[in-house]
């Protein structure tokens, strides 16, 4: 896979389409009986903007000079008459605050526009007014830097995060504003669209909230959960993985669709403990993007809870974290601490395949308790997931993230893996399909052409998880 580099406002873009006063309507309508009523000073303007084509009154077609007799028609000279619109100029899911000075929109647009064309963005901060009576504030304003952070994988819909850099903090007197973005379709057009993508109410920012400590150690960002989920693996992957991380820890789930009542009682529990966030985006059904907009999804987590842990974790609910030799979590980020980000190697599991064994009740043993079996091809190259500090980071991927300040590190083999189940969360029926016997003294056992050995890592960690689950929340599902 090759990268789609991020590409930045163009520096030839058209100036400022109107002056500072003009970016205020101070249009109002007069009367006999009434003096003229300006308009609030933070209204927006949206000359140049589709928002603002309103179709002419009554007493303005009134004024209009007589209609001059039309010339005959040329019966060569064609129309083009458009009905709808393909593909959006953008899509906003969410803008945050990332710092001081800096803003972060994350949304959608449409691919062909960013492949073929030049969209491109502007940023102003639009101060509230002086609640002592002092003179109208003037705004703010900054070009943009534009990411397209899915590599190129977007379909109808590609991925945008736009970041605002402002100088300085556009809100240093705490007075409260919009940020508002104007969203070009082209270096060589000034039609624009213009819309508010943020408001900070007065006495609202908080700088220190920017700065260590934060309130966890560990943050869960997970992809859109689509099609049907086996509410009994979600359970086992969520009580592992709120285990492994420890009480200072937060996930942080997307329900495209994917989140059934079965998994709903699943998680509800979780969700009262306060270590679940679960998010409704099947919104996004409506706009064609990769994998159900998961790109944008990652990235909209990762500004969202930007300075809420030290380390956020990018996986799948068919993936668990594992730390080879006995090691801790804490020992091992330790190792890692001068990095922004390392990704994590993936140990491939059959998601059928179990050990035959007459005398074991099968179906009451947890997924990756019975599924033992890893496959041994070696020098092929296979999907890693990866953590990140995501305050560093200006976007993301769903593998790494190539937008970052800071170094990345791969050699992570010896201290931090993960077992992959592929698609087992889509099992709904028993995962355990094939049996073979136990291997013995580290034989393999070829399936589907495909040799397996025998690795129970993880199954000897199962009765600790279980406990764990019973003793945090209860047996939540049976």
């Amino acid at each position: 896979r090759s990268a789609s580099p991020a590409s930045t406002s163009n520096p030839s873009a058209p100036p400022w389409c109107s002056s500072p006063s003009s970016w205020r309507s101070g249009s109002s309508t007069r009367t006999s009986q009434s003096s003229p009523s300006p308009a609030p000073p933070t209204a927006v303007s949206f000359s140049n903007s589709t928002a603002d084509r309103a179709a002419p009154t009554a007493a303005a077609s009134a004024r209009k000079a007589p209609t001059l007799p039309s010339r005959p028609r040329d019966p060569n000279k064609r129309e083009l008459r458009p009905y709808g619109s393909a593909a959006a100029l953008f899509v906003q899911m969410g803008a945050y605050r990332g710092g001081p000075r800096t803003f972060a929109i994350v949304g959608l647009a449409s691919k062909p526009a960013h492949v073929f064309s030049t969209p491109y963005f502007k940023c102003e901060w639009l101060p509230n007014l002086d609640p002592a009576g002092g003179p109208p504030p003037r705004p703010v304003r900054t070009k943009a830097y534009k990411m397209l952070p899915d590599w190129g994988y977007g379909r109808v819909y590609t991925t945008v995060v736009v970041n605002c850099t402002f100088p300085s903090n556009p809100n240093a007197g705490n007075r409260g504003g919009k940020l508002l973005v104007h969203a070009y379709y082209s270096t060589s057009s000034r039609r624009y669209e213009r819309f508010v993508a943020l408001e900070e109410a007065p006495g609202s920012y908080d700088g220190s909230r920017f700065q260590p400590p934060f309130p966890y150690e560990y943050l869960y960002c997970g992809s859109s959960l689509y099609g049907n989920i086996s509410a009994p693996r979600m359970r086992e992957w969520l009580a592992y993985h709120a285990h492994f991380f420890g009480p200072r820890s937060h996930f942080v789930l997307h329900d495209a669709g994917g989140v059934s009542p079965a998994v709903r009682a699943v998680l509800d529990p979780w969700v009262r403990a306060g270590r679940v966030t679960l998010q409704d985006i099947r919104a996004q059904a409506e706009y064609d993007g990769y994998y159900y907009n998961q790109f944008m999804v990652v990235n909209d987590c990762l500004h969202r809870h930007r300075h809420a842990a030290n380390w956020t974790f990018f996986f799948d609910v068919d993936e668990y974290i594992y730390l080879p030799d006995g090691r801790s979590l804490e020992e091992v980020l330790g190792q890692l601490e001068r990095y922004t980000q390392f990704t994590i190697e993936q140990n491939p599991m059959s998601s059928k395949l179990c050990v035959e064994d007459p005398t074991k009740g099968y179906s009451r043993q947890w997924g990756f308790e019975k599924l033992v079996f890893r496959n041994s091809i070696t020098g092929v190259r296979r999907d890693r997931k990866y953590a990140i500090r995501a305050r560093n980071a200006y976007s993301t991927g769903v593998h790494m993230s190539q937008n970052v300040y800071g170094r990345t590190t791969h050699k992570t083999e010896s201290l931090i893996r993960y077992y992959h189940y592929h698609n087992s969360i889509n099992v709904m029926e028993e995962p355990c399909r094939e049996f073979v016997p136990k291997p013995t003294n580290g034989s393999k056992v070829m399936f589907e052409e495909v040799p397996y050995f025998y690795d129970d890592n993880m199954k000897r960690l199962a009765g600790d998880i279980k406990r764990f689950e019973e003793e945090t929340v209860g047996v939540v599902y049976s």
